[in-house]
């Protein structure tokens, strides 16, 4: 599947800026199951920006601009090809080892509740008992926007009962690492499978399973990830996988205002079908 992607983030600040610097997650990689077609990142003095990978294996950008500016716009645009992998991610660049997916931060940290959803999964193959994690995590947290925000933990969103995306996947992080098994969470994007473009990024979990690999999950919508996923990065937690990271001086305060568009592309030959 060909899947298009535009993803603007918009800082409007309440005075002009004297120095900005950010830390980009916004490219994907290509790996078994998805391959980047095109990929262009804009953003003032983004030709002078340096690309690295991170300690996650990452790609990313550090943009830094000294002129002053009252607004920052940073696009990222692209066509991604992407196959139904059954949720299982392998060929992407590993840098850091397994183990490192086992530390809880302080949005993953479990609390009485988190534990005794990782200790009352039923008995099982590895595999089994993340799927019925998954499953367990969506019952426990009804989909509900504007509940919760960026900085709420993984605890307080179970103990809500309602959250969005970030929020299910830090509590089946958070639980995957109490019951042994690594986990990290994954930014990107979804399309619902209507014929209407998606209107937001999207998040789940990866858990590393023994024989298997890395296998991801999307505790949001119950079922692992398909070929309406596009992966663009992981961390431990939600802030370690941010689109955007940066500071700045020169203003006290900003909005915000993300708007991403998700559609699928049709393939040359469908469009020849569509227009005849």
């Amino acid at each position: 599947m060909l899947i298009t992607v535009r993803h603007v983030t918009r800082y409007a600040y309440t005075a002009p800026t004297r120095f900005q610097v950010h830390s980009l997650r916004l490219t994907p990689s290509s790996f078994e199951g998805q391959r980047v077609v095109s990929w262009v990142l804009k953003a003032p003095s983004i030709e002078r920006s340096v690309r690295y990978r991170d300690g996650y294996g990452n790609i990313g950008h550090l943009l830094t601009a000294h002129e002053s500016s009252s607004e920052l716009v940073i696009e990222a645009v692209g066509v991604v090809e992407t196959w139904d992998r059954a949720g299982i991610v392998r060929g992407l660049v590993e840098t850091a080892p397994t183990r490192v997916y086992m530390r809880q931060t302080p949005a993953t940290e479990p609390d009485d509740a988190i534990r005794a959803l990782a200790t009352e999964l039923p008995p099982g193959a590895p595999l089994e008992r993340a799927h019925a994690l998954m499953q367990a995590v969506r019952d426990r947290v009804d989909y509900k926007i504007g509940v919760t925000g960026a900085h709420t933990t993984a605890a307080e969103a179970l103990a809500a009962g309602e959250g969005v995306c970030q929020d299910h996947a830090q509590i089946f992080i958070s639980a995957a690492r109490v019951a042994g098994v690594p986990a990290r969470y994954v930014s990107g994007y979804f399309l619902d499978g209507s014929d209407a473009p998606s209107e937001a990024a999207h998040a789940w979990a990866e858990a590393w399973i023994d024989d298997i690999g890395w296998v991801a999950f999307d505790a949001a919508n119950s079922i692992c990830p398909t070929d309406y996923y596009v992966r663009v990065a992981c961390g431990l937690d939600a802030t370690s996988a941010a689109p955007v990271r940066g500071t700045r001086s020169g203003s006290s305060s900003s909005k915000l205002d993300v708007v991403v568009t998700v559609e699928r592309q049709l393939s040359s030959q469908s469009q020849r079908q569509a227009q005849s």
